[in-house]
């Protein structure tokens, strides 16, 4: 399980790498520094991805 820490020091490499949070949600780290979650799920046996959100640098309390 990722946490706030985990995501704010992920940095971008040559290519885009994923950071597995669990249940098929994952943080996508881009080459160019963003960072945007997104879930992978099945129906009708049929893989889909949805994209939520992207990642703030700002802690949300």
């Amino acid at each position: 399980m990722l946490t706030q820490v985990g995501v704010l020091a992920a940095k971008p490499h040559e290519k885009p790498y994923k950071l597995p949070d669990g249940n098929g949600l994952h943080l996508l780290i881009e080459t160019n520094g963003s960072k945007l979650w997104r879930f992978r799920y099945q129906i009708d046996r049929k893989e889909k991805m949805l994209s939520l959100t992207v990642a703030l640098s700002v802690a949300c309390m």
